[in-house]
């Protein structure tokens, strides 16, 4: 298979890990640094969004995808401050984990996996790639590898969350954003090229005039 790009370059994850781990690494240290202040750490948290949305643009990324990003720490900022429970800041990562986890599933089970739906998108393909009996089957093991990500991340999250563990939380949003996804990216990416057969052209040519067989996932 003549495939170049891994996962890993196609999907930018090593960004997404960054602009994941800086703001809840900023809302942990203001929070500790003046005496457990949830305005501090929110105000910290809010800060390094604000500088990550200002290099993404100054970088050429889009600014929808931007905006939505600093929209989504300010969200997590003020539900940390309604509630008074610093822990909060972190639900809202813990409620997108568990739904994303229940929604890729119901993607592989309906045979429309996400992870084709996100690499097709990314090459222009849009759903060509579904056309593919060998594509459709490696993308559905593939995502099964993301659900494992969530699942981690819902396992490891949700007993610090209840016990208030902010330390501890903070370290796993590092550990549970750059690592896990690079892994993730690294074994899905294993688990396409182990799936795809051998003389497959790769991710961005699929092999459209096949005939249509149930891809098993």
């Amino acid at each position: 298979m003549a495939q170049p790009e891994s996962l890993a370059e196609l999907l930018n994850g090593r960004r997404a890990a960054v602009d994941a781990s800086l703001p809840a690494i900023g809302f942990v240290a203001g929070w500790l640094a003046f005496a457990e202040s949830i305005w501090a750490g929110s105000i910290a948290a809010v800060i390094v969004a604000i500088g990550l949305s200002v290099w993404r643009l100054r970088k050429g990324d889009k600014p929808r995808a931007v905006l939505i990003g600093l929209f989504v720490v300010c969200v997590a900022a003020l539900i940390a401050l309604v509630t008074g429970k610093a822990e909060n800041f972190f639900l809202l990562q813990l409620l997108s984990n568990g739904a994303s986890a229940l929604a890729w599933i119901i993607s592989i089970v309906i045979r429309w996996p996400l992870l084709g739906l996100v690499v097709g998108t990314v090459l222009g393909q849009r759903t060509r790639w579904r056309r593919d009996p060998a594509l459709l089957k490696a993308y559905s093991r593939g995502s099964w590898v993301w659900v494992a990500q969530y699942v981690i991340r819902v396992a490891v999250f949700l007993p610090l969350y209840q016990a208030g563990q902010m330390a501890a939380l903070g370290t796993a949003r590092v550990v549970l954003s750059g690592p896990l996804v690079a892994g993730c990216l690294a074994v899905s990416w294993w688990v396409i090229r182990r799936t795809l057969p051998a003389d497959h052209p790769g991710l961005r040519h699929p092999v459209v005039d096949a005939p249509v067989q149930k891809a098993a996932s």
